[in-house]
């Protein structure tokens, strides 16, 4: 099955995700810090009603990024859970 790399902002809540790539910004290290590295496995929990943040689950912990964070964050949906 193939599936397309997106934007972390994209993916739909209740996915699980694999981090691809971390854009070039001033918050990379910043994401990494916070264990957002390539290959790792993450789930899209839920969103505020407004849409902005979005919870995330990083490796057991929940993580809240603005969507413009989310954005600099290439994934891919895979089919296995965390």
């Amino acid at each position: 099955m193939l599936f397309v790399k997106s934007s972390l902002k994209s993916i739909s809540n209740g996915v699980v995700v694999e981090v691809r790539s971390i854009a070039a910004s001033s918050l990379k290290v910043k994401l990494l810090e916070m264990g957002i590295t390539e290959g790792k496995q993450l789930k899209v929990l839920f969103r505020a009603p407004l849409g902005d943040p979005m919870a995330i689950d990083v490796g057991g912990y929940i993580l809240s990024l603005r969507n413009s964070e989310a954005e600099l964050i290439e994934v891919e949906p895979i089919l296995s859970v965390i």
